[in-house]
């Protein structure tokens, strides 16, 4: 049996070498080894390390206080950009604010579900990167005329700037493993939001510096106000004056240098 193998493999090697080179046997091994690809080499995770409690938390709806003292709106808690929470930590992928709003609990507890419904614990972990609500926003009831001081605290918020990092994942996991998840949180929240990850989110600065040394325009926002060009400076407030007019108000205007 083992010689009449041999045999066969013998003749077809034979057929081989002397096989037409336009022939059909030929054109048919020539497909099978053009076959070959060269795969990347799958992301090393030995480093990462996974807490103990990797979902996300519940969050008060109301702040633990005795009494809580009436506020004022203080937009600037929702203008310019942040101070805090702007890097990574420990996590690879995040949800970073594109302008400033107010983030309600009816918001945190849509992000806490979602992600932690659609995402594996055992490979991924999610963290907040924000503070439960702690602003009251007061407000009357129907039917109630002008006047007769400020309205009963009605639910608590809690201020978003421009830049903040709002829930930070990580794990053994890729982008396109949660980017669906993060994508379908960010389109639901109250300003306008992007899912970056650490390369991304420092692609999005350097950007931003590049286009400041390479801006072939000398006439900039911060030149005209600190010439007082026009008696601009009348208009303008100290809020624009320090932010060189890349915000208006809560808004943010990438293109402007």
């Amino acid at each position: 049996m083992i010689s009449l193998i041999k045999a066969a493999l013998g003749s077809v090697a034979t057929v081989c070498a002397h096989a037409h080179p336009n022939g059909l046997l030929h054109s048919h091994l020539k497909v099978l080894t053009a076959g070959l690809k060269t795969l990347e080499i799958p992301p090393n995770y030995s480093d990462v390390v996974l807490p103990d409690k990797p979902k996300l938390t519940f969050m008060n709806k109301v702040p633990n206080l005795k009494k809580v003292q009436k506020e004022m709106k203080k937009l600037r808690d929702i203008q310019g950009p942040t101070q805090t929470a702007n890097t990574f930590t420990t996590g690879q992928y995040a949800i970073v604010a594109m302008g400033g709003g107010y983030l309600r609990w009816g918001h945190i507890e849509m992000m806490r579900l979602t992600i932690n419904r659609k995402t594996d614990s055992r490979t991924t972990f999610a963290l907040w990167r924000f503070s439960a609500p702690y602003k009251p926003i007061t407000r009357k009831g129907l039917g109630q005329r002008m006047g007769g001081g400020k309205g009963a605290i009605d639910h608590y918020v809690t201020p978003i700037r421009f830049g903040r990092l709002i829930v930070e994942v990580g794990g053994k996991v890729e982008l396109a493993e949660v980017e669906k998840v993060l994508t379908e949180v960010a389109k639901k929240l109250p300003f306008p939001a992007k899912v970056m990850s650490r390369e991304t989110l420092e692609a999005f600065h350097q950007a931003q510096a590049d286009l400041e040394k390479n801006n072939q325009n000398p006439w900039t926002f911060r030149k005209i106000a600190r010439g007082n060009m026009l008696g601009i400076r009348k208009v303008l407030s100290p809020f624009d004056l320090k932010n060189h007019g890349r915000f208006t108000g809560k808004f943010y205007f990438p293109g402007r240098v």
